[in-house]
C-alpha cells in the first residue's frame, strides 16, 4: 500500500469524524456518561445536527491537510466518506 492512498483517506475519513464527537462530547456532555449523551444526540434533533457539523468540521480540516499537502488520492478517499455522511445527514435533516 502506498504510504498516502485512498484507503489511507477512507481509514482517515472515519476517523477524523469520531474525534470530532469525542470533542463534541468532552464540550457538552456536562459530566454525563457517553452512552447517555449518545441517548441525548439520539432524542434531541439540534443536538444531533449540531454533532455531525462539528464532526464535519473536523473532518474538513483533516481534507484541507490533505490537499494542501497534495495528497490527492488521501483526499479523494476523505472526500468520499465526508459525502457518505454527509448525505444522510442532510435527508435526516429536511425529512425527520
Amino acid at each position: 500500500m502506498k504510504k498516502y492512498s485512498f484507503l489511507i483517506g477512507i481509514i482517515l475519513g472515519l476517523l477524523s469524524p469520531m474525534l470530532g464527537i469525542l470533542i463534541f462530547y468532552f464540550w457538552k456532555a456536562n459530566g454525563n456518561p457517553f452512552p447517555v449523551f449518545l441517548e441525548a444526540l439520539a432524542q434531541n434533533k439540534t443536538l444531533l445536527t449540531a454533532a455531525i457539523s462539528f464532526a464535519l468540521f473536523v473532518n474538513a480540516a483533516v481534507f484541507t491537510w490533505a490537499v494542501n499537502t497534495n495528497k490527492n488520492r488521501t483526499a479523494k478517499g476523505i472526500f468520499f466518506i465526508t459525502l457518505l455522511i454527509t448525505i444522510p445527514a442532510i435527508i435526516y435533516k429536511l425529512f425527520f
